[in-house]
């Protein structure tokens, strides 16, 4: 089995379990690949073998079967922007904090490497936003799997955000900022500024403004099927345009375009996993506090 594997600096205390990951999946015959730089990491703190290929490109990603991810949920968004049209199942193996995306702990490594090679597993087919702008060079990876989002630079003011949907206009937003996330995307910056969680099936953008000067101005869910035009004007001579953990510098007279990737992303699940009971995991839901 032809697997790559993706990474970037994280608490080197895991290394050496990361170091062991990799030896099992060489013993049961998988042909590795190593992003170079995250292989240079764990060649400065661990005894790794120094005979593993690696990869440096995307392009370099294809013929491969499987991705794993190591590290967190910003790890696996970064592997996401990668992998791009390629459309090759990733796993994501957590060694961050929270892990939504990236649910398999380090402990459970072993058994989810057992379970991919025994096909007990599925896909989960997550939508991604593509962005384009009229100002700005956004490179080969215009996309985000998570959230795009205009942001005020100077937070001594408001910025405004005119908003078009298939090119009727719909609100002019004065806040700090707007979100505009995949149903992925709900649970993280969406969700901190008071956006509803949305089941990653549901085929929807969800706009949520970032701290709105007019209360009455609540996040909004519509198809993905739509585009949204989005254009920032305010004091500052410059906005920030993100697209996940990335961001370029915007002008005010920059013209962002949203619609739907022509690709979708592909995360691994382990069996007897699902999106609620994540959801209940790392929210909390339904626990006894007062125990």
């Amino acid at each position: 089995m032809n697997i790559c594997v993706y990474g970037k600096k994280f608490d080197p205390q895991y290394a050496a379990e990361v170091v062991t990951l990799l030896d099992n999946l060489i013993g049961r015959g998988a042909r590795l690949r190593v992003y170079d730089r995250f292989y240079r990491f764990l060649t400065e703190h661990t005894s790794i073998r120094r005979d593993l290929a690696v990869f440096t490109r995307d392009e370099d990603l294809r013929g491969s079967e499987f991705v794993v991810s190591i590290g967190g949920d910003g790890t696996l968004l970064d592997c996401a922007r990668i992998v791009g049209g390629l459309e090759i199942p990733v796993l994501g193996i957590n060694t961050g904090r929270l892990g939504f995306l990236s649910t398999v702990g380090l402990p459970e490594s072993q058994a989810a490497i057992e379970a991919i090679y025994a096909g007990s597993y599925h896909v989960d087919r997550r939508s991604m936003i593509q962005v384009a702008c009229n100002q700005v060079d956004l490179g080969e990876r215009p996309y985000a799997l998570n959230e795009v989002s205009i942001l005020n630079k100077d937070r001594n003011s408001m910025v405004r955000i005119h908003t078009h949907v298939n090119g009727i206009f719909m609100n002019t937003y004065w806040a700090d900022g707007l979100i505009v996330s995949t149903p992925t995307g709900s649970t993280a910056y969406s969700l901190s500024c008071g956006g509803p969680i949305v089941t990653p099936d549901s085929e929807t953008f969800v706009l949520t403004p970032i701290a709105a000067h007019n209360l009455t101005v609540r996040p909004v869910i519509i198809s993905d099927r739509h585009t949204i035009t989005l254009r920032a004007e305010g004091r500052s001579p410059s906005f920030l345009l993100t697209m996940d953990s990335g961001h370029v510098q915007i002008g005010p007279d920059a013209t962002i375009e949203l619609s739907l990737a022509p690709f979708r992303f592909h995360l691994v699940s382990l069996g007897g996993a699902d999106f609620f009971q994540t959801i209940r995991s790392k929210m909390g839901w339904g626990a006894d506090k007062r125990n």
